[in-house]
């Protein structure tokens, strides 16, 4: 096992208080640290700043899937006692078949019915128990009757917004909007991807009146990203596999600012994660449609991106992994330490990093 593929080499100590609990006022007020690959040098900028860094036929790559309201909280079918179920993917729309979490797991089993109900207390939904995937997993079928926009109208009714664990509160209205990008329309992710939650719409009107290219390709986030590695050896680690789709469009106009010599940047790890998984035999992004259980980790040769926002990440996180692999493990750690040091706030919520 090389050095550079060992787990602890991604290790820093993360003071539970620069866990960001709330989004910042406006979007675009969050704090950025530019960090510079080639020269090791750090900026501390605010995120609006990034106007200073894109210019004319620059390309912005964006991940547009759209967080659906994935928690529910019902009861068991005679002991009433709680569940949480946490929706992670639908596997059949027509028979309502779904794969979700449910908390507490050991109260669950096979045959059992679970109800969810609205604020005054009328069962909305009922789902059945048709299988045991895992400690935690399984698989509900919905007992429903009514049209799928109804059945859609009702989950959204009933579920929250899917905060991770590390948000110490419930979710609020203002979670509603903010846990959502400004340019979500694909519906279908359990996690916002964290680097886009920046961008305010006039901050892009202004993007794009300096000639900043906007393209966007959809990875549907289900829980992979998030799940704790417990191997020492990086090579051993699995991901799960997530859907996305990548348009002709979009591999035009990356292809095109490659071809120029122009900043083509991954707004995020899911971004890079699927571009990385669509390069051709020629080193350019080809559209593709399917499942990547891609894990990035150094050494890495990057094909596409030169240019990379991202959020502050958890220690020893695939996605803190795959930055390293970017920026250069060490740089990448130095910045995470002056981010401490700094007082940067981490995680959903948090500041963001632009590495150039």
């Amino acid at each position: 096992m090389s050095s550079r593929t060992k787990l602890s080499n991604f290790s820093y100590n993360l003071p539970k208080d620069l866990i960001a609990q709330y989004p910042t006022q406006e979007r675009d007020q969050s704090r950025m640290m530019v960090v510079h690959r080639d020269t090791g040098k750090i900026e501390h900028r605010l995120f609006r700043d990034i106007l200073s860094y894109f210019g004319d036929g620059d390309v912005i790559m964006f991940n547009n899937t759209k967080v659906f309201p994935a928690r529910l909280y019902g009861q068991k079918e005679k002991t009433d006692a709680k569940i949480e179920v946490f929706l992670l993917r639908e596997l059949n729309k027509e028979a309502r078949l779904w794969d979700v979490l449910v908390d507490p797991a050991r109260k669950i089993r096979v045959g059992n019915k679970l109800y969810f109900a609205d604020e005054k207390g009328n069962d909305v939904l009922v789902a059945e128990v048709v299988d045991n995937t895992t400690s935690r997993g399984r698989t509900i079928r919905f007992m429903y009757d009514g049209s799928e926009e109804d059945f859609q109208s009702d989950l959204a009714l009933l579920g929250n917004t899917p905060l991770p664990r590390y948000i110490d509160r419930l979710p609020e209205d203002i979670d509603r909007e903010r846990y959502q990008t400004v340019y979500a329309k694909e519906v279908g992710a359990v996690a916002a991807p964290n680097a886009g939650l920046h961008f305010s719409r006039e901050l892009m009107k202004r993007l794009e009146i300096r000639g900043v290219n906007f393209t966007e390709l959809t990875l549907h986030i289900g829980l992979g990203s998030f799940r704790t590695i417990e191997v020492e050896d990086l090579s051993k680690h699995k991901m799960e596999a997530e859907y996305f789709r990548i348009p002709e469009e979009m591999s035009n106009t990356v292809n095109k600012g490659l071809a120029n010599g122009k900043k083509v940047c991954a707004v995020g790890t899911t971004v890079m994660r699927a571009i990385e998984t669509s390069v051709s035999a020629e080193q350019l992004m080809k559209p593709v449609e399917g499942w990547t259980n891609k894990f990035i980790y150094p050494p890495y040769d990057f094909q596409i991106a030169n240019s990379m926002i991202t959020n502050f990440h958890q220690p020893k996180s695939s996605v803190l992994i795959l930055v390293s692999a970017f920026g250069g493990t060490e740089l990448i750690m130095h910045a995470y330490n002056e981010a401490v040091k700094e007082k940067y706030r981490f995680l959903t919520y948090g500041d963001a990093m632009l590495i150039l």
